[in-house]
């Protein structure tokens, strides 16, 4: 069935009225609340109508964001493995996985901005640029060193009144003899930081007894088995995201071609900010409204044809475009891709056909993604049905990256990634399929969740011609 403008104009009172399944607004309880269904509001359009929501979905969460429980626990599991490792304490300096195991959102830049956790106990200590004490001082972990800013001059607060044009502080050694300070000679210190020959200097210079090791694989381990609180915060962002797309549709069917991609990914970026902001708790202070990511991005015609185009997108939608509306939402961090592409009547039988073999490939990806099997199988199957559609030539990579707070994470769905998959690791879901020659391409994605016996698309959003082939 392809829906067009006339049958939108026409059809929007029944389509509201026959309900949507499990998709709607869901309330904004303080953290650790517990889980409830997603409350049924109101359609937006007639595309809202046609919304399905999986009866395998999560529930989703209730909360805006993970809460210090949630953070201490996590800790708590990495201590786990660095005692396991021999490893007394970990200095971690990447932005996600400060956020991961504290909590604290914060915005990373060259300034160097470090936690330390030690192998037992709850004693972290921040090593932090001053523009970020607000956010450290309200936070739960109290013990700090504070830099003024990069680069610092020996010295030099001019916060506090002091305002010497001191000697620049090599602030890796800064960070190490704050950790002498607090007693951690000799001891062995993971890092999360690429080990350089800088690095190796600065400790021997300062630490002279300590032994660093790698430990950035510890936690990015931990990080990318996601936990059912994980997944509540994921399914909510998820269901935001779907409801998001049916405005989308909905503003494509009813102004055509009067239109920009440009004008479609303005209004829509606006209606699902609106849509989930006035559900997130805020007061304007940090700690609230974090990890929160509305990115909607349209592109009608030839950029389509392109997996990762470079040119601006300002193009007026035209009969006959392929149309990708694609993007990323999150709360608290959590949520993923949700992407749909769309084909503007009129199409040929090539079209058809490539726009059904990639449709057919996000649902085999989804259904081979249990635990036990490996990205490289899932990956194998969906380049074999591929192939065997005459579709080679349209292939520019890889099905799947796995989809954390950062976006892309380890493990992939690709050839040459052998890692074995685990119940509640999260991918994308996007075997498109180029054809640059006519000026077309396609590249739905979805939020896959691996269970125990198949992968679950965590969007309600239909892979349908019904949904996607647009008569304007």
């Amino acid at each position: 069935m392809r829906r067009s403008r006339r049958d939108f104009l026409a059809g929007s009172v029944a389509a509201v009225a026959g309900g949507m399944v499990g998709i709607g607004r869901t309330g904004a309880a303080p953290p650790g609340a517990p889980a409830s269904p997603a409350a049924v509001a109101p359609l937006a359009g007639p595309s809202e109508g046609l919304l399905k929501r999986n009866p395998e979905h999560p529930r989703p969460a209730v909360f805006d964001r993970l809460d210090e429980v949630w953070h201490k626990r996590a800790i708590r599991r990495l201590q786990a493995r660095l005692q396991e490792e021999g490893i007394d304490g970990a200095l971690l300096g990447d932005r996600w996985n400060i956020i991961y195991f504290t909590g604290l959102w914060h915005t990373s830049t060259e300034r160097p901005f470090f936690i330390f956790v030690p192998a037992s106990g709850i004693e972290l200590t921040w090593f932090h640029p001053s523009l970020d004490r607000d956010l450290v001082d309200t936070w739960w972990i109290k013990d700090k060193e504070t830099y003024f800013d990069f680069k610092h001059g020996e010295g030099a607060f001019p916060n506090l009144g002091r305002v010497p044009m001191g000697a620049t502080v090599d602030l890796t050694r800064w960070v190490f003899r704050g950790l002498k300070k607090r007693g951690w000679t000799g001891k062995v210190i993971g890092m999360d930081r690429p080990l350089t020959a800088e690095v190796i200097d600065a400790a021997s210079d300062v630490l002279p007894k300590a032994t660093l090791r790698k430990a950035g694989d510890l936690c990015e381990r931990l990080r990318m088995v996601k936990t059912p609180e994980e997944i509540a915060l994921t399914q909510r962002a998820m269901d935001y995201f779907s409801r998001i797309h049916a405005f989308a549709r909905d503003y494509i069917l009813q102004h055509g071609t009067d239109k920009t991609d440009f004008d479609v990914q303005m209004a829509t970026t606006q209606y699902g900010t609106d849509l989930i902001l006035k559900d997130i708790r805020r007061d304007g202070k940090p700690h609230t409204a974090v990890g929160i990511e509305v990115g909607i991005f349209v592109r009608t015609g030839i950029g389509t044809a392109y997996p990762h185009p470079n040119q601006f997108h300002h193009s007026r939608i035209r009969k006959g475009d392929a149309l990708q509306v694609s993007g990323d939402v999150k709360i608290g961090g959590y949520g993923g891709e949700l992407y749909r592409a769309y084909q503007i009547a009129p199409q040929d039988a090539l079209r058809e056909k490539v726009w059904d073999v990639h449709t057919e490939c996000c649902r085999i990806q989804a259904e081979a993604s249990a635990a036990g099997v490996t990205g490289s199988l899932v990956a194998r199957q969906v380049h074999d049905y591929q192939v065997k559609n005459g579709m080679a030539k349209y292939v520019y990579h890889r099905p799947a990256h796995g989809e954390g707070s950062e976006g892309h994470q380890p493990p992939y769905i690709s050839l040459g990634d052998h890692t074995q998959l685990e119940a509640g690791m999260t991918f994308s879901n996007e075997p498109g399929l180029y054809v640059p020659e006519q000026g077309f391409g396609y590249n739905h994605s979805d939020n896959v969740l691996v269970t125990e016996k198949r992968g679950i698309q965590m969007g309600s959003v239909p892979y349908s011609r019904e949904w996607c082939f647009l008569k304007l």
